[in-house]
């Protein structure tokens, strides 16, 4: 049973890495931020802003109870992505060109927590399809800790 700090929501420290391969190119970005995790209907949710590049892109991770991750970025432009080892998600993502319709393959999901002090993990593995094509490989790497 989550703590009542943690249902109020606990500062945390966050550690984001990401990696793709796109094209036969590989891109990884790393992050360390400062974030918030809150407990609340039955779900985590870790939340923080991602600077890159001098521009802050709020973040929400919010990690189910059936074990579904949801990641929500919201900068020009949100994307909203599912993650569930039961089964590919669908998800709009708005381009300056218009919207895109992607279809997300959850390879792997793994989301682990520990206690004192209250933390946890979340590896994703997954791919992105728009048009029947095949757009990259995508890996995620969240480490959090209050």
């Amino acid at each position: 049973m989550p703590s009542k700090e943690l249902k109020n929501g606990l500062p945390a420290e966050v550690k984001l890495e990401t990696s793709y391969l796109q094209n036969g190119e590989t891109f990884r970005h790393s992050f360390e931020e400062n974030g918030r995790v809150v407990y609340m209907n039955n779900s985590y949710y870790i939340r923080f802003e991602e600077t890159h590049q001098e521009v802050s892109v709020p973040v929400t991770i919010k990690i189910n109870p059936d074990g579904v991750v949801n990641v929500t970025r919201k900068g020009d432009q949100t994307m909203r992505l599912t993650f569930n080892s039961e089964g590919t998600t669908q998800t709009n993502y708005q381009s300056p060109a218009g919207i895109i319709q992607l279809k997300v393959v959850t390879e792997d999901l793994k989301v682990s927590y520990y206690d004192r002090p209250f933390s946890g993990r979340v590896y994703v593995d997954y791919t992105l399809h728009a048009n029947q094509q095949k757009l990259g490989d995508y890996q995620i790497r969240l480490r959090f800790t209050t």
